[in-house]
């Protein structure tokens, strides 16, 4: 995936939001704003350009059109409590339910 909003960076349209994760995308799947998929990318402590790992939860916004995946490193597993704090800086703003990947 492409990380376009890597940790440490600003929101484009809310530059008082600073990412705390790397937040990216997934060419070749249509989101359900017919951009490509977004992903948040837990489990790495540094800025990234590009990563390859697995989704482990999906984030189902119910009050947008679009739902978010969480991806991290094959070996690293996170408890749904840990995914939830790791993305309400931006999360917090929506109605959503959080999908744990089998």
């Amino acid at each position: 995936m492409t990380v376009d909003r890597p940790l440490g960076s600003r929101h484009p349209r809310w530059p008082d939001m600073i990412y705390p994760v790397n937040y990216g995308y997934v060419t070749g799947i249509t989101g359900g704003d017919g951009e490509a998929q977004d992903a948040y990318i837990l489990g790495v402590d540094s800025p990234l350009e590009t990563f390859e790992g697995r989704v482990i939860a999906v984030i189902h916004r119910l009050d947008d059109v679009e739902d978010k995946w969480v991806v991290a490193p094959e070996d690293r597993p996170f408890a749904a409590e840990e995914i939830e704090a790791a993305v309400a800086f931006q999360e917090r703003y929506f109605c959503h339910e959080l999908f744990m990947a089998m």
